[in-house]
């Protein structure tokens, strides 16, 4: 297949395109700048020009191609309901040009959109198109092109990680730095699902190549790392005491981050592994976090 990946520069793009490569499929990703382009060049990749902003970008990209992977998102979490915003554009205008086909649209969410009982692990099955967190926008357009006509399924993403970065804990081990404590909220047993990057470029294949309309996949290996953990390994790793703070303190010690910090949001893979046959094999969380080198610039 012909494949156009939007993010195809990013943590997770940067490991989808050679595992499309290595299968034998073709892969146009989109490059907003010279740098990108080049990495993509250097991948075995053909660049595509473009950005999220740029609509018609993304429809001659998606329109030139067999399928599209959508994993492009921008993590500036302080504009979080902005950003997920344009996502639903960015699907709507790949949608436009993708309707009566059976191209497959894969688009990216996240797994706590299916998290139907508070404590219970997220499952593909459930989606709330009322759910409060604004990455429900993503969803709400693939379904919304998905009565076009289009042939739409979601990859939810946990926190992916290697040694380097883990989703939001990246920015969580950024601020352990800058306050000089690793902090979780109250007894810190809340907890977050997560999967190695290499496994996550897999499925997405997998869902790609198999391509079921309104199909969603959980890309989770770990069903819950309990946060107090993943705060006592960033406390060791940088040499910092770990402390508990109240719901009440949080938002002035995390930021933005405080709407994440006290989630527990557990999720299961089960349907998505006997679906794809997706078995992940890559190191699991805390591993990767005890093999960072905290202290290279």
């Amino acid at each position: 297949m012909r494949v156009f990946v939007t993010g195809a520069t990013g943590f997770v793009g940067s490991a989808i395109v050679p595992e499309l490569i290595n299968a034998g499929h073709q892969v146009v990703g989109l490059a907003r700048s010279d740098a990108g382009a080049k990495s993509l060049l250097a991948a075995g990749a053909q660049v595509h020009r473009g950005d999220l902003e740029d609509l018609e970008s993304l429809r001659s990209g998606a329109a030139m191609s067999d399928g599209v992977i959508h994993c492009a998102f921008n993590h500036d979490f302080s504009k979080f309901a902005a950003n997920c915003e344009m996502d639903r554009r960015a699907i709507e205008a790949m949608g436009d040009v993708l309707v009566g086909s059976d191209r497959p649209l894969l688009i990216t969410s996240g797994t706590g959109m299916g998290n139907a009982v508070p404590g219970q692990p997220a499952t593909e099955d459930h989606f709330d198109p009322n759910h409060p967190n604004p990455r429900k926008a993503s969803e709400v357009a693939g379904a919304s092109v998905a009565d076009r006509g289009v042939n739409v399924s979601v990859v939810r993403l946990p926190q992916v990680h290697d040694t380097v970065k883990q989703g939001l804990i990246t920015y969580a081990v950024q601020l352990a730095r800058e306050k000089g404590v690793s902090a979780y909220i109250g007894d810190g047993l809340n907890r977050w699902p997560a999967a190695h990057v290499l496994d996550v470029a897999h499925l997405y294949r997998l869902a790609l190549e198999k391509h079921k309309a309104d199909s969603r996949h959980n890309a989770v290996a770990e069903e819950g790392v309990s946060m107090r953990e993943i705060t006592e390994v960033i406390g060791r790793g940088l040499k910092l005491p770990v402390v508990s703070l109240s719901p009440e303190e949080a938002p002035a010690h995390f930021g933005w981050l405080a709407m994440f910090a006290g989630f527990d949001m557990p999720a299961s893979s089960a349907q998505t592994r006997q679906r794809l046959g997706w078995r992940p094999t890559g190191p699991g969380l805390i591993a990767d976090l005890e093999q960072m080198r905290y202290f290279e610039v």
